[in-house]
């Protein structure tokens, strides 16, 4: 069948085979990047910082449009107040966020039963390895820049232990804290005291946390058409294939032919009409000898 493949016309057929099939494959690669799209287009404006109290209120649901957002605030932060939180990754290592509560300056301050002084904000100032390393926030007014993030939910039916918290979650730290406060918390950028950076204490590392990708939608219908151009790339090879099957067939049906023609011919017996007459004697009875 190698033969018959290695033919002229049928190496031209495979280019083309080919060609086709590189084709079906560009559509459906086209088609496989149209199935996944954003449900909104990253926004820009997050990365201007705008002031905390401007943003979020205490006390209301976390709006979409305040996740992600860079803000400002000016407050302190009180070192009985910090927890670690475990499971978070940097650079491919498990560790613990530190979160430390910020009181914030010119925040509203709710009122009603139970209702601190102050409003509080969680901030996740740092992640550390090993938790001896988790080291007391700055002291003194802090002028705080960061990323909002609604937040977390807690971990059901888990006790992280003393000093720990399962996740940074507003609902678990208001509770641990005794405190009122925003319904997000902000992963620290930078700190200043006094018009100075004060920097996360090393060993722990700054998170440097970007904002949050879209949500992406699945459109199944252009990945069903993703998969059918990818089904006919292989049905366009498959028809020169069996064009080139079909024609070694029809060589060996040809060959086989000639060869029972050529059997023929060497072993064809007498016919009939040229077999040798058989001779016949006649007895005339008026001959008497």
């Amino acid at each position: 069948m190698l033969k018959t493949a290695l033919k002229p016309r049928w190496i031209a057929g495979l280019v083309f085979a080919l060609v086709i099939s590189g084709v079906f494959v560009l559509l459906s690669q086209w088609q496989f990047g149209r199935s996944t799209r954003s449900e909104a287009p990253v926004s820009t404006a997050t990365e201007d910082p705008r002031p905390l109290t401007a943003v979020l209120k205490p006390g209301e649901f976390f709006p979409g449009t305040a996740a992600d957002q860079v803000v400002t605030a000016t407050g302190h932060y009180d070192p009985q107040k910090q927890v670690l939180v475990p499971g978070r990754v940097k650079d491919g290592a498990k560790g613990y966020w530190i979160v430390t509560g910020f009181a914030v300056q010119g925040a509203p301050v709710l009122t009603g039963a139970g209702a601190s002084p102050e409003t509080w904000l969680a901030v996740a100032r740092g992640w550390v390895a090993d938790p001896a390393d988790a080291a007391a926030p700055p002291s003194g007014t802090i002028d705080l820049t960061g990323r909002l993030i609604p937040s977390e939910a807690p971990v059901p039916n888990t006790d992280p232990g003393p000093g720990r918290a399962t996740a940074v979650s507003t609902a678990e730290l208001i509770n641990v804290w005794n405190v009122s406060s925003y319904p997000g918390f902000v992963a620290a950028s930078a700190e200043r005291a006094g018009g100075a950076d004060v920097a996360v204490a090393a060993p722990a590392k700054a998170l440097d946390i970007g904002p949050q990708p879209p949500q992406q939608s699945i459109n199944w219908l252009n990945l069903f058409y993703a998969a059918e151009w990818v089904v006919f790339a292989g049905f366009a090879l498959f028809i020169w294939w069996r064009l080139v099957k079909d024609d070694y067939r029809r060589d060996l049906e040809d060959a086989l032919d000639e060869q029972e023609r050529e059997q023929a011919e060497r072993h064809d017996p007498p016919h009939p009409d040229t077999d040798t007459p058989s001779t016949h004697t006649t007895t005339d009875p008026r001959v008497q000898s």
